[in-house]
């Protein structure tokens, strides 16, 4: 007799050969309210980072976390292996590493971030010269006020011309 427990195929799971320093693509389905009908709607979401962990190897309740930096933000999550919310896994790159668990790299990217951020650099004010032009009554001027000192200057032709 087959009798199938989980919707998910554990064979092909537990042939899944997932390390720490691989590059995996996980598409999780994501079940969402429809906004007209109020039915629930599932979609298809793919997520992609560096495996920190693998825990608990291949059995029951083994996980395995990625990471990845999504608009400049750091984002881990925690999949179980034989979740039926995931639709698939893929191992798209892999990566000799010398650990079992890569937490350091998170430091690390912080780190490189707080040096880029170091190699930022004010750009020089440009120092505006004043026009003084007639303007006839026809034409209104229009005021730059994109800087605090084109502010100032238009109030001080303002002054002049009364």
């Amino acid at each position: 007799m087959n009798i199938k427990i989980s919707p998910v195929n554990i064979e092909e799971r537990k042939k899944l050969d997932i390390r720490s320093g691989d590059t995996v693509k996980v598409t999780q389905k994501i079940i969402e309210k429809d906004k007209k009908t109020g039915k629930p709607k599932t979609r298809l979401q793919d997520f992609e980072g560096l495996c920190l962990s693998v825990k608990h190897g291949k059995e029951a309740g083994g996980t395995f976390t990625l990471r990845k930096v999504a608009s400049g933000v750091g984002v881990e999550r925690i999949f179980p292996i034989y979740s039926p919310m995931i639709e698939k896994i893929e191992i798209t790159k892999r990566s000799k590493v010398r650990r079992a668990k890569l937490y350091h790299i998170r430091k690390k990217a912080a780190k490189e971030i707080r040096r880029q951020m170091r190699n930022v650099r004010d750009l020089p004010e440009i120092e505006e010269t004043e026009v003084t032009e007639e303007v006839s009554n026809e034409e209104t001027p229009v005021a730059d006020t994109s800087t605090p000192e084109a502010v100032e200057q238009t109030e001080e032709v303002k002054e002049t011309k009364e």
